[in-house]
């Protein structure tokens, strides 16, 4: 019998030593976790637009499209006890205060907007290889961000930010052909007494491989766009096809 006994405890306490092992990993995808996803959001929103909409005291926000986040689908702090660590994007910083800054806060070195991703979307986004640990999470946003170029990409198509007033369905087939895919735009709705809204938002839709795809309205792929970082009363919604106002300069009504 003690051999026996003996062989059980050595097999428990490899299956134990496995076990803890996995955690290393904080936790693993299958089909019947509460937190599968199907796909990503990568989120550029309009600086203007943020300030407009917002109630902090914005200052001197990028005339250039920023990162809002990256999205994963159906999910929401997937896992609560991974906490954010700027150390480990120390490297990333530069192009992290750049391209994804904290547009309502004008101090440099705040970290709280992008803790706040972590903790909300990138917990859940870290289900994958290629986005399982805060450097890789943060760092190939950075990357799909500049493959994306939207900022340039606007620009050689004739969109920039102006006074006068755009079609969005040109705006939406600017896009569609330069990307061959269908992006999802967002707007602000238009003023009381107006009949214009603003462009506040554009997503990118990506599968779980990183590769492009169309972002789709079908009730199936529904997502509900969430109030991610104290804008203010107003909210953003998918645009209509109307006269479309693409802001230089942030104007405040009373």
């Amino acid at each position: 019998m003690k051999p026996a006994t003996g062989h059980y405890l050595i097999l428990g306490c490899f299956c134990l030593a496995f076990c803890s092992g996995c955690t290393s990993y904080k936790f693993l995808e299958s089909e019947h976790h509460p937190h599968t996803w199907k796909k990503l959001f990568l989120v550029h929103h309009w600086p203007v637009t943020v300030c407009k909409m917002s109630e902090n005291d914005c200052k001197d926000p990028p005339q250039y499209w920023t990162i809002h986040g990256l999205w994963p689908d159906k999910v929401d702090e997937c896992n609560r006890t991974w906490h954010f660590n700027v150390t480990e994007i120390k490297d990333l910083l530069p192009d992290m205060r750049q391209y994804w800054p904290d547009v309502l806060h004008s101090s440099p070195n705040r970290t709280q907007f992008w803790k706040h991703e972590w903790d909300k979307h990138g917990t859940c986004a870290a289900t994958v290889e290629p986005l399982n640990s805060q450097k890789k999470y943060f760092g190939r946003t950075l990357d799909l961000y500049q493959k994306l170029d939207l900022n340039s990409c606007l620009l050689k198509v004739g969109i920039k930010p102006s006074s006068t007033y755009y079609q969005m369905t040109a705006i939406k087939e600017a896009l569609t052909s330069v990307y061959g895919v269908t992006p999802k735009v967002q707007c602000l709705p238009p003023e009381e007494g107006e009949e214009v809204q603003t462009i506040g938002q554009i997503e990118f839709c990506f599968t779980k491989e990183l590769e492009l795809r169309n972002c789709t309205n079908s009730e199936a792929d529904s997502y509900v766009m969430p109030n991610n970082w104290n804008f203010g009363p107003e909210e953003l919604s998918v645009c209509n096809d109307t006269l479309t106002y693409y802001p230089a300069q942030v104007q405040f009504y009373n």
